[in-house]
């Protein structure tokens, strides 16, 4: 009687990421514990890029699988991880779509640290959910230092999923919506609390606000360390969350506590607008952020974030 032959072996994974080479800017492969050039494992020299490899997701995915699977084999360049500088994955220019208070926790903290009730459910209230923009400038390697000393005295940590499009969307709806990503990151929405008012105009005044300098600028939006494929999440809102600043966690949270869900986000931002391959919509974050106690970055504090499934980053302040 024949043996029973073994099961088949798992094919390996792989995280796309952005590495420095003598080329400059190129996107590589994360296997194991070694980085390979996309372009040249896979033997095209359109995924020289990570935006050149999204832009062709519908077939890339598949590409990169089957070459993460011969990679072993391959006389393709590599590096060792550790030895590899990982920049932001997504470079360019994209949208940044940033979900505004969807945690309940953190809407709750923030409303009493004004002084108010904590708000009710959105969805009670029949509203969606809702965003704004960071510029394409703000995106920031994982373990750059970002100046904050001479903008903010104020400067506050959140720490938020960050989705990647992978095919471009429109009205699209909530059931259909997470086949729209490419994958996922870490991100931080680095804010400006003192910025975020405009002087001497009424609190009252719609006019008050001014998010524009409160969420955007230079380095205000870390990402990485690499974006794990969707189909290695299959449920986004599972997912650990963790930030700590200088070893000291403040944040501690899951993507389950969110108020909209991805897919919720998805739906709403894609009504009548187009989302385009490279895209990211950070999904909000939980609560524990500095402006919740009155407490903010300072020059020299390091500020680390990991999430469940993907990975950490870290960057320190200047």
């Amino acid at each position: 009687m024949a043996a029973a032959k073994p099961a088949s072996a798992k094919a390996p994974g792989y995280k796309l990421a952005t590495y420095k080479s003598s080329e400059g800017p190129r996107a590589g492969l994360v296997i194991g514990e070694e980085v390979f050039d996309a372009a040249k494992l896979t033997g095209k020299p359109a995924y020289a890029s990570v935006m050149g490899i999204v832009a062709d997701w519908k077939a890339a995915e598949g590409a990169l699988r089957k070459a993460a699977a011969g990679a072993a084999k391959s006389r393709a360049k590599r590096q060792p991880l550790k030895k590899a500088k990982l920049l932001a994955p997504i470079q360019g220019s994209v949208a940044i779509y940033c979900a505004g208070a969807n945690y309940a926790d953190h809407a709750a903290a923030m409303a009493a640290r004004e002084g108010n009730p904590p708000p009710p459910d959105p969805h009670d209230q029949g509203l969606k959910p809702f965003h704004f923009l960071k510029a394409p400038g703000t995106l920031a390697d994982p373990g750059a230092t970002i100046g904050i000393s001479h903008y903010a005295k104020a400067m506050d940590w959140e720490i938020e999923l960050a989705a990647v499009i992978g095919r471009p969307a429109i009205d699209v709806p909530k059931e259909k919506a997470l086949a729209y990503v490419a994958g996922y990151m870490a991100a931080n929405d680095l804010s400006a609390r003192d910025r975020g008012r405009r002087d001497g105009v009424a609190p009252t005044s719609p006019f008050k606000m001014d998010w524009l300098k409160h969420k955007t600028f230079e380095g205000s939006c870390p990402i990485g360390p690499w974006i794990v494929p969707a189909s290695d999440i299959p449920d986004p809102q599972k997912l650990g969350l963790k930030l700590w600043v200088n070893g000291e966690l403040k944040q501690d949270s899951n993507t389950a506590k969110m108020l909209f869900t991805l897919a919720e986000q998805i739906e709403q931002l894609s009504v009548n607008m187009t989302l385009h391959p490279g895209d990211l919509i950070l999904t909000g974050t939980p609560s524990g952020t500095g402006a919740e106690s009155g407490t903010f970055l300072k020059r020299g504090d390091v500020v680390k974030i990991w999430i469940e499934k993907i990975g950490e980053i870290e960057n320190r302040m200047a």
